[in-house]
């Protein structure tokens, strides 16, 4: 049976029984980034596109470089092995700080070694429908760094989510700070609108999801500003590595949701090359 595994300072173990320091950067100020991706049949799934944002991101952030495929891929492997995905499916998440801090305070050290570990967790894919509300409490930043970036700080999000299920629905989509729909807590947005799929554009806020870059990369959506709200007429869909999810009622009004969520993810989890 498969079993959730973690890696840290050169140690396996259950992600309760390993140790971070207390003094950690991305403990104590969520100052690190994170990739969440699928493992599906023993292989990490377009693991070359979300390094290449792990990447970007701690540039963005004055980071040093996080670990590379070179470095990651035996440890990947190792990883799965252990977990026994080799014949199911998980979702795996490479964390990267900035380390231990050096006494009280957000001021960078001046030097610092960036703290790497990982975890891997059984996991399956999601595709059934979703009620969504539009969150009154939290906002996108469309001028922010850090919209850009997978970081620590998921505190809005899980706001977000917590009003969304007080409200009797499964998520919350995030206007703007312009109050433009921007995405789903933890997903982007995809809308079916006047016959052909589009998603808010970078410039939104929103997060720049591998699986949303494949979409736009193969022509099946293009970027678009989709305006304050959800229509009647439309079809929408949060989307990310690990799921599709149609949204079947948005605001207390009912949607029709897309039939094709899953043939839709699979299709842009195939195409564009090897996925290692």
């Amino acid at each position: 049976m498969p079993v959730t595994i973690a890696w840290i300072n050169g140690r396996w173990g259950e992600p309760d029984e390993l140790q971070l320091p207390l003094s950690d950067r991305g403990l104590q100020l969520a100052d690190g980034l994170f990739e969440t991706i699928l493992v599906l049949d023993g292989a990490a799934q377009l693991l070359p596109e979300h390094l290449a944002r792990w990447a970007a991101s701690a540039e963005l952030l004055g980071m040093d470089p996080p670990p590379s495929q070179r470095d990651l891929s035996g440890l990947i492997d190792e990883a799965i092995v252990k977990s026994k995905l080799h014949k199911a499916s998980g979702a795996l998440r490479l964390n990267w700080s900035r380390g231990s801090g050096q006494g009280r305070g957000i001021g960078i050290p001046n030097v610092n070694k960036h703290r790497f570990w990982l975890t891997l967790t059984p996991y399956s894919p999601r595709f059934q429908p979703i009620k969504t509300i539009t969150s009154r409490l939290e906002r996108r930043n469309r001028d922010s760094v850090s919209s850009r970036c997978k970081t620590f700080a998921y505190t809005a999000a899980i706001q977000a989510r917590r009003e969304a299920e007080r409200a009797g629905a499964d998520d919350a989509l995030l206007h703007n700070t312009q109050g433009e729909l921007c995405c789903g807590t933890v997903a982007n947005l995809l809308v079916h609108r006047e016959g052909r799929w589009i998603t808010p554009p970078l410039s939104s806020g929103c997060l720049p999801g591998v699986m949303r870059a494949r979409a736009l990369s193969l022509g099946i959506a293009m970027e678009a500003d989709v305006g304050e709200t959800l229509q009647s007429s439309d079809q929408g869909l949060l989307i990310n590595s690990l799921s599709c999810r149609p949204i079947e009622m948005h605001d207390h009004q009912s949607l029709t949701a897309p039939s094709s969520a899953q043939e839709l993810w699979q299709l842009l989890l195939d195409k564009g090359g090897s996925n290692r």
